[in-house]
């Protein structure tokens, strides 16, 4: 299977895999003009089997929305052909607009103008609280 090189683009790998079409939509990479290409259930000696999605153009991501979604991340930044940059991706501190408080009597649910705001409490379970009542979330909910 050949997808093609990239020329100047981002390459996400190690993608748990099945995650990649959660990823495509977090990140709207299907509003982009530019290529896209996901390959889903790659063999990976190291995982199994993953997933991973090379975008044919260079543009900013979020990676603290990627480190929540899939800690295991590794983003690889091409420019002119060659790897110029590689980030292992880690959970965030805190995340901002990525999970969505639950609790009906979080300010979040009267003040709807208000960010959630969740920050990382239990790094070895994955557990974030939201910064205003304490609710719980894990790693990998989104909205």
């Amino acid at each position: 299977m050949i997808i093609g090189q990239i020329k100047d683009g981002i390459v996400l790998d190690h993608i748990t895999a099945g995650r990649c079409m959660d990823i495509y939509n977090i990140l709207k990479l299907g509003e982009m003009s530019s290529t896209v290409a996901m390959i889903k259930n790659a063999d990976s000696n190291k995982m199994g089997k993953k997933d991973i999605i090379k975008i044919f153009e260079s543009i900013e991501i979020d990676l603290d929305v990627l480190g929540y979604i899939d800690p295991g991340i590794t983003v690889n930044i091409i420019q002119n052909g060659e790897l110029v940059k590689r980030k292992k991706l880690t959970l965030p501190e805190q995340v901002t607009g990525v999970i969505k408080c639950k609790n009906p009597r979080c300010i979040t649910s009267v003040e709807q103008e208000l960010p959630h705001k969740f920050r990382l409490t239990d790094r070895e379970n994955k557990v974030y609280r939201c910064v205003y009542c304490e609710s719980k979330a894990s790693s990998g909910q989104s909205e």
